[in-house]
């Protein structure tokens, strides 16, 4: 077995020559390196350092909360721009309604409408100058303020006043329309005639029997209930049949009977249902037969009048 040949060495003489070393010699001050300055890094505040990563996770979750929040509000006010214009119109119509209410009734509570004059309507028999005397104590007050007790204390001194109604016309003007009680007749008693209503109130006295009001002559007297059933009779008849009755008598409420006139005809009425129906039936008897050739009319019965 063959051995590998040693590899050839190199004669001394044929290495290069080893460089002798120097000592160590300290450089001069010329030959010194200069010296850097150390760089000063400088410690940012607390407030300025880099947060950690939870610190910076919580930071844009509250960011992106806020955005989210301002997109949404942005949204909101778009779609209800609309609703938004529309409360605005009706606060400015409501406004300047309350301005003029406000303006009105400062007006209407304010002298400029005071009352100056007293306007009487419907009146018939009533005094109206002792009416309107009694009501002078409103002259001065604005229209909005009139007393309405007071003008009924007044008016209740007047017994032909049934009802009123007041009405201001502005400036300066009260109207007081009156309906008066419709009288009936009259009663018979110690101190003379006294005409009363259908509701048995008295609204004058005189000593002789009125013209142009029958004499009553009911049982039981104007808290009867035959009173009241001559009443609605009364107030039943034609104007042309009324002017003729003279006298009126009622025992009970199913029994009531008319005298007419100088004749002294008798009408036998009977209760006060239907007198409507039984004053036409009564007319027109009356038209075909007059008072001064008939005794008695019977209306008892609508449907089939009687002349006796």
């Amino acid at each position: 077995m063959e051995r590998p040949s040693p590899l050839p060495s190199t004669p001394a003489s044929a290495r290069p020559a080893k460089t002798p070393r120097e000592p160590f010699a300290a450089p001069t001050a010329d030959e010194t390196a200069p010296i850097l300055p150390l760089a000063r890094t400088e410690v940012p505040p607390v407030d300025e350092r880099v947060p950690d990563a939870e610190g910076a996770s919580l930071r844009d979750v509250w960011r992106a909360s806020r955005a989210r929040r301002r997109a949404l509000s942005a949204e909101v006010r778009r779609f209800t721009v609309r609703q938004r214009r529309r409360r605005r119109v009706w606060i400015g119509v409501g406004a300047a309604f309350l301005v003029m209410v406000l303006g009105t009734a400062g007006a209407a509570y304010s002298p400029l409408f005071a009352v100056e004059k007293i306007d009487i309507e419907g009146a018939s028999s009533l005094d109206v100058a002792a009416a309107t005397d009694a009501l002078s104590g409103q002259i001065g007050t604005p229209l909005a303020m009139v007393d309405d007790s007071a003008v009924k204390a007044a008016l209740v001194r007047f017994p032909l006043v049934e009802s009123y109604t007041l009405e201001a016309r502005p400036p300066h003007d009260l109207v007081v329309r009156i309906v008066e009680r419709t009288p009936i007749g009259a009663i018979q008693g110690p101190a003379g005639f006294t005409v009363v209503d259908a509701a048995g109130v008295a609204l004058s006295t005189t000593p002789e029997a009125p013209a142009g009001q029958p004499v009553l002559d009911i049982a039981g007297g104007p808290d009867s209930a035959a009173f009241r059933a001559a009443g609605r009779v009364v107030r039943a008849l034609p104007d042309t049949v009324r002017a003729q009755v003279t006298a009126v008598s009622a025992s009970t409420p199913d029994d009531v009977t008319l005298t007419l006139g100088a004749t002294g005809s008798r009408v036998v009425w009977g209760s006060a249902d239907r007198s409507a129906e039984k004053a036409i039936v009564l007319d027109r008897l009356m038209a075909k037969s007059p008072p001064d050739r008939v005794k008695e009319y019977d209306v008892t019965s609508p449907e089939a009048g009687v002349v006796r």
